[in-house]
Protein backbone atom coordinates (compact mmCIF):
# COMPACT_ATOMS: atom_id res chain seq x y z
CA UNK A 1 0.00 0.00 0.00
CA UNK A 2 1.24 3.45 -0.90
CA UNK A 3 0.90 6.36 1.51
CA UNK A 4 1.57 9.85 0.22
CA UNK A 5 2.83 12.73 2.36
CA UNK A 6 2.80 16.08 0.57
CA UNK A 7 4.25 18.99 2.47
CA UNK A 8 3.17 22.42 1.23
CA UNK A 9 4.84 25.63 2.35
CA UNK A 10 3.51 29.05 1.37
CA UNK A 11 6.46 31.46 1.39
CA UNK A 12 4.78 34.19 -0.66
CA UNK A 13 1.52 35.52 0.86
CA UNK A 14 0.16 36.46 -2.58
CA UNK A 15 -0.51 32.76 -3.21
CA UNK A 16 -2.84 32.51 -0.21
CA UNK A 17 -4.57 35.76 -1.17
CA UNK A 18 -5.23 34.68 -4.77
CA UNK A 19 -5.83 30.99 -4.04
CA UNK A 20 -7.00 30.63 -0.41
CA UNK A 21 -7.16 26.84 -0.88
CA UNK A 22 -3.71 26.61 -2.50
CA UNK A 23 -2.41 24.04 0.00
CA UNK A 24 -5.41 21.76 -0.50
CA UNK A 25 -5.14 22.18 -4.28
CA UNK A 26 -1.46 21.21 -4.17
CA UNK A 27 -2.28 18.01 -2.34
CA UNK A 28 -5.05 17.04 -4.74
CA UNK A 29 -3.00 17.88 -7.84
CA UNK A 30 0.16 16.13 -6.67
CA UNK A 31 -1.77 13.05 -5.56
CA UNK A 32 -3.42 12.81 -8.99
CA UNK A 33 0.00 12.86 -10.67
CA UNK A 34 1.42 10.29 -8.25
CA UNK A 35 -1.53 7.94 -8.69
CA UNK A 36 -0.95 7.88 -12.46
CA UNK A 37 2.39 6.08 -12.16
CA UNK A 38 3.54 2.85 -10.60
CA UNK A 39 5.21 3.59 -7.31
CA UNK A 40 6.64 1.04 -4.90
CA UNK A 41 4.53 0.16 -1.88
CA UNK A 42 5.28 2.23 1.18
CA UNK A 43 5.46 5.89 2.10
CA UNK A 44 6.17 8.52 -0.55
CA UNK A 45 7.08 12.12 0.31
CA UNK A 46 7.46 15.34 -1.64
CA UNK A 47 7.31 19.03 -0.91
CA UNK A 48 5.79 21.95 -2.77
CA UNK A 49 6.88 25.51 -2.05
CA UNK A 50 4.75 28.44 -3.18
CA UNK A 51 7.44 31.08 -3.49
CA UNK A 52 8.06 34.37 -5.25
CA UNK A 53 10.17 35.19 -8.29
CA UNK A 54 13.17 36.27 -6.21
CA UNK A 55 13.44 32.88 -4.51
CA UNK A 56 12.97 30.94 -7.74
CA UNK A 57 15.45 33.16 -9.57
CA UNK A 58 18.06 32.48 -6.90
CA UNK A 59 17.48 28.73 -7.08
CA UNK A 60 17.48 28.76 -10.86
CA UNK A 61 20.77 30.70 -10.87
CA UNK A 62 22.47 28.60 -8.19
CA UNK A 63 21.35 25.16 -9.39
CA UNK A 64 20.79 25.55 -13.12
CA UNK A 65 23.08 28.45 -14.03
CA UNK A 66 20.14 30.49 -15.36
CA UNK A 67 19.88 33.93 -13.74
CA UNK A 68 16.15 34.39 -14.31
CA UNK A 69 12.89 33.50 -12.67
CA UNK A 70 10.84 30.69 -14.18
CA UNK A 71 7.35 29.44 -13.43
CA UNK A 72 8.24 26.13 -11.77
CA UNK A 73 11.38 24.31 -10.68
CA UNK A 74 11.58 20.65 -9.76
CA UNK A 75 14.43 19.13 -7.80
CA UNK A 76 14.06 15.37 -8.10
CA UNK A 77 15.76 13.22 -5.49
CA UNK A 78 15.56 10.27 -7.87
CA UNK A 79 17.93 12.07 -10.27
CA UNK A 80 20.74 11.15 -7.89
CA UNK A 81 21.64 7.62 -8.91
CA UNK A 82 23.72 7.22 -5.73
CA UNK A 83 20.80 8.11 -3.43
CA UNK A 84 20.13 5.10 -1.23
CA UNK A 85 16.69 3.51 -1.26
CA UNK A 86 16.31 2.24 2.28
CA UNK A 87 13.72 -0.53 2.72
CA UNK A 88 10.84 0.73 4.86
CA UNK A 89 11.98 4.36 4.67
CA UNK A 90 9.90 6.89 2.73
CA UNK A 91 10.65 7.33 -0.95
CA UNK A 92 11.72 10.98 -1.07
CA UNK A 93 10.70 12.32 -4.48
CA UNK A 94 11.97 15.88 -4.11
CA UNK A 95 10.74 19.45 -4.23
CA UNK A 96 8.56 21.53 -6.55
CA UNK A 97 8.83 25.32 -6.28
CA UNK A 98 6.46 27.76 -8.02
CA UNK A 99 7.11 31.48 -8.57
CA UNK A 100 4.12 33.72 -7.85
CA UNK A 101 4.81 36.68 -10.15
CA UNK A 102 5.72 34.54 -13.15
CA UNK A 103 2.79 32.13 -12.77
CA UNK A 104 0.28 34.97 -12.28
CA UNK A 105 1.67 36.93 -15.26
CA UNK A 106 1.60 33.85 -17.51
CA UNK A 107 -2.00 33.08 -16.58
CA UNK A 108 -3.01 36.64 -17.42
CA UNK A 109 -1.00 36.73 -20.69
CA UNK A 110 -2.44 33.38 -21.77
CA UNK A 111 -5.96 34.39 -20.72
CA UNK A 112 -6.26 31.34 -18.48
CA UNK A 113 -7.76 31.16 -15.00
CA UNK A 114 -4.98 31.28 -12.42
CA UNK A 115 -6.37 28.09 -10.85
CA UNK A 116 -5.96 26.19 -14.13
CA UNK A 117 -2.44 27.43 -14.86
CA UNK A 118 -1.43 26.72 -11.28
CA UNK A 119 -2.89 23.22 -11.55
CA UNK A 120 -0.98 22.54 -14.74
CA UNK A 121 2.32 23.67 -13.24
CA UNK A 122 1.93 21.62 -10.05
CA UNK A 123 1.20 18.48 -12.10
CA UNK A 124 4.06 19.35 -14.48
CA UNK A 125 6.48 19.79 -11.59
CA UNK A 126 5.47 16.53 -9.90
CA UNK A 127 5.86 14.62 -13.17
CA UNK A 128 9.42 15.96 -13.37
CA UNK A 129 10.04 14.45 -9.92
CA UNK A 130 8.85 11.13 -11.33
CA UNK A 131 11.36 11.22 -14.19
CA UNK A 132 9.27 12.75 -16.96
CA UNK A 133 10.96 15.40 -19.07
CA UNK A 134 10.63 17.34 -22.31
CA UNK A 135 14.21 17.46 -23.57
CA UNK A 136 13.23 16.10 -26.98
CA UNK A 137 10.01 15.90 -29.01
CA UNK A 138 9.21 12.30 -28.06
CA UNK A 139 9.64 12.98 -24.32
CA UNK A 140 7.65 16.21 -24.62
CA UNK A 141 4.79 14.45 -26.43
CA UNK A 142 4.66 11.72 -23.75
CA UNK A 143 4.76 14.19 -20.86
CA UNK A 144 2.20 16.54 -22.44
CA UNK A 145 -0.20 13.66 -23.17
CA UNK A 146 -0.03 12.49 -19.56
CA UNK A 147 -0.46 16.06 -18.25
CA UNK A 148 -3.48 16.59 -20.50
CA UNK A 149 -5.10 13.35 -19.31
CA UNK A 150 -4.43 14.10 -15.63
CA UNK A 151 -5.67 17.67 -15.90
CA UNK A 152 -8.83 16.59 -17.77
CA UNK A 153 -9.59 14.18 -14.90
CA UNK A 154 -9.43 17.22 -12.59
CA UNK A 155 -11.61 19.40 -14.83
CA UNK A 156 -8.73 21.53 -16.11
CA UNK A 157 -8.63 22.24 -19.87
CA UNK A 158 -5.73 21.10 -22.04
CA UNK A 159 -2.99 23.70 -21.45
CA UNK A 160 -1.35 22.88 -24.80
CA UNK A 161 -4.43 23.48 -26.94
CA UNK A 162 -5.33 27.05 -27.84
CA UNK A 163 -9.08 27.42 -27.83
CA UNK A 164 -10.58 29.29 -30.75
CA UNK A 165 -11.33 32.84 -29.70
CA UNK A 166 -14.42 34.58 -31.00
CA UNK A 167 -14.25 37.60 -33.34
Amino acid sequence: MITIDISVRVDCPAWAEALPDAETRCGRLAAAALEAVDLPDGPVELSIVLADDAMVRGLNRDWRGKDAATNVLSFASLDDEDAPLVPGAPLLLGDVILAWETVAAEAKEQDKPLEDHFGHLVVHGVLHLLGYDHDDDQEADEMEALETTLLASLGIPDPYHEEEKGP
